[in-house]
């Protein structure tokens, strides 16, 4: 009969215990160097919780004990609450808008004197679970429609509360449970479909709307003379071209207009647009606001809306191949950077140690990353293969979207390095995400539901 696992037992995977251990402190050391200067008492500032690096020291430590508490606690708990913790963590986020603290324009935080917490980031694990829970029924027909629109409300449910609350960027993370949901036979059609409305969207940003009604009515046209005799023997395909077209218009003429105006915030919309160097033809100080032909143009946005990013290229650019050395950085140093121990978080590391300094971080992630697929593709449990998924997922998107907004490849939306980027949340969410995993783990031999 299987054996219930001890704290100290040798199927703990302590390559990613490790991993997990390495980034924290990285992101702890980056986290100093932005705060840190010269006439600093480095014990008295750690000690006396006021600085940024003394609060993400102590939150790191409280993480410790969570993980320890978590390795602790027997694995069947796991798949015993997850429905009532998704309800708890849905309460929260209801409770936001009673109680809510709002920082940066986002009433989202609620505040418990030694940290604010933020429950749409740590819902997060709870839908893990949950989806988990639901798709680990041994008597669930995934192929079946029903079943696809439970999963998929499960995942999104906690969307309309973080729109809710200004929260664009966290509430697009909940989308990156599409990947455990592909894992477990969600079909293909639906993500083909998502990617083609994503390309359509991008389309939106590069051309005017005429420009892109015309292009799409050609290529619908060029598709029908293509398929012209495939289309004589089965006129199903061209109710299919024409169908595909009409949505095609009708998302980019109504449904991209809404999501500008009422989904993005209006400095969101102005981020996006400013990095294909077009004003934003739907924001109301915008005096082309009513022309919706607003052509492309040569020049950014003003300084202000891209201050942020054009600060982050220039502190990841100062680094060089070696970079400047730890405290050395005069970007961080001179506090140039806005946001630089949170979103910003990787231009510290970048300025400090360079391109190996960043190469190294990112090998680490991808060490990370590869490590929990290997350890969801062990499992002899459903609940733990969709939950091993859902936390690579999570991390995943974060990374690509936080490293890409430092760049300037991504808009800036308000999405934390994992396990880097200061403030008690986000460390706390990434823990218990990556330790709940740990324990399921060292009892892949058993089959959880």
């Amino acid at each position: 009969m299987y054996q219930q696992n001890k704290i100290g037992s040798t199927n703990k995977d302590w390559v990613i215990i490790g991993l997990y251990a390495l980034i924290a402190m990285i992101g702890l050391i980056c986290i100093f160097s932005v705060e840190y200067r010269s006439n600093d008492e480095v014990i008295k500032s750690i000690l006396g919780f006021k600085k940024n690096y003394s609060k993400q020291f102590y939150y790191f430590l409280t993480c410790i004990v969570i993980a320890t508490f978590i390795l602790l606690t027997d694995s069947k708990f796991f798949t015993a609450t997850p429905n009532l913790l998704y309800l708890i963590g849905i309460l929260l986020m209801l409770a936001t808008f009673v109680v809510g603290k709002t920082v940066n324009g986002s009433k989202s935080w609620i505040p418990l004197g030694f940290m604010n917490l933020q429950p749409v980031e740590t819902c997060k694990i709870f839908a893990s679970l949950a989806l988990a829970k639901y798709l680990s029924q041994p008597d669930l027909d995934f192929s079946k429609t029903k079943s696809q629109l439970i999963a998929s409300c499960i995942c999104f449910f906690p969307v309309i509360f973080s729109l809710l609350q200004n929260e664009t960027g966290l509430a697009l993370v909940y989308f990156s449970l599409l990947l455990p949901m592909y894992r477990e036979g969600f079909p293909a059609v639906y993500l083909i479909i998502g990617a083609f409305l994503g390309t359509l969207l991008v389309a939106t940003l590069l051309l005017t709307s005429v420009q892109l009604i015309v292009s799409i009515t050609l290529i619908a046209v060029f598709i029908i003379y293509f398929l012209n005799r495939k289309i004589k023997r089965n006129k199903k395909i061209l109710f299919t071209i024409i169908s595909v077209w009409i949505i095609s218009l009708l998302f980019s003429v109504i449904a991209v207009p809404f999501i500008f105006k009422h989904v993005f915030q209006k400095y969101q919309a102005d981020r996006i647009f400013s990095m294909v160097g077009r004003d934003n033809p739907y924001s109301n100080d915008n005096p082309a606001t009513m022309n919706l032909d607003t052509p492309l143009k040569n020049h950014a946005k003003s300084d202000n809306e891209n201050y942020n990013v054009k600060q982050s290229k220039i502190a990841i650019g100062s680094g060089g191949f070696f970079g400047k050395g730890f405290l050395k950085g005069t970007q961080t140093q001179g506090d140039f950077v806005p946001e630089q121990h949170t979103d910003f978080i990787f231009t510290s590391l970048a300025e400090s140690f360079g391109f190996v300094g960043c190469i190294v971080l990112m090998g680490l992630y991808l060490g990370l990353l590869l490590r929990i697929v290997f350890i969801a593709e062990r499992q002899r449990s459903t609940f733990s293969r969709v939950y091993a998924y859902s936390v690579a997922a999570i991390i995943f998107f974060h990374i690509a979207v936080n490293i890409c907004m430092t760049i300037g490849l991504a808009p800036v939306i308000g999405i934390t390095l994992p396990l880097m980027s200061y403030g008690g949340s986000s460390l706390l969410t990434f823990t218990v995400l990556i330790f709940i995993l740990v324990r399921l783990d060292a009892d892949r031999q058993m089959v959880l539901r």
